[in-house]
């Protein structure tokens, strides 16, 4: 099985407002930038988003480290998601979950591989989640422009 790294990250301007996510696959030194913007969107929608084109562009199965500074989606993939679906979708508080339908879809995508989920703390230096951030919000610019 082959093995890749995965770096991503979302922005927003405003939150809601203008978003743009970034994915950076990286297997042994090659590496693919996946980006896109949507014009209103939330920061959480695009951390999301991110990681679900990262793992949508890998064509077989993968033994993947996701490296991303979103404590919501590492803590949401890895304590949160069984007890939202035996709760039909409901918080801790009986509320419905935000962003159901991209945490189903990374549901059905992650299932395909193997995943390591890695949290880093964003805007410290971290090379690789620098330059997602930048590619995201570089992907809201071209919305603008466009």
């Amino acid at each position: 099985m082959k093995r890749v790294e995965l770096y991503t990250d979302g922005a927003c301007e405003g939150n809601p407002g203008p978003g743009g996510y970034a994915a950076i696959l990286d297997e042994d030194g090659s590496r693919r930038e996946i980006t896109g913007a949507e014009p209103w969107t939330t920061n959480n929608r695009m951390e999301l988003m991110a990681i679900i084109k990262g793992l949508e562009a890998l064509v077989e199965p993968t033994q993947v480290k996701i490296v991303t500074d979103s404590q919501y989606v590492v803590k949401g993939m890895t304590s949160w998601i069984n007890g939202w679906q035996r709760k039909r979708w409901r918080n801790s508080t009986g509320q419905p979950v935000k962003n159901r339908d991209l945490w189903e879809k990374l549901l059905t995508v992650a299932s395909k591989h193997q995943i390591q989920w890695e949290w880093v703390r964003g805007h410290t230096g971290h090379l690789e989640n620098e330059h997602a951030d930048y590619l995201a919000r570089e992907a809201i610019s071209k919305l603008r422009d466009s």
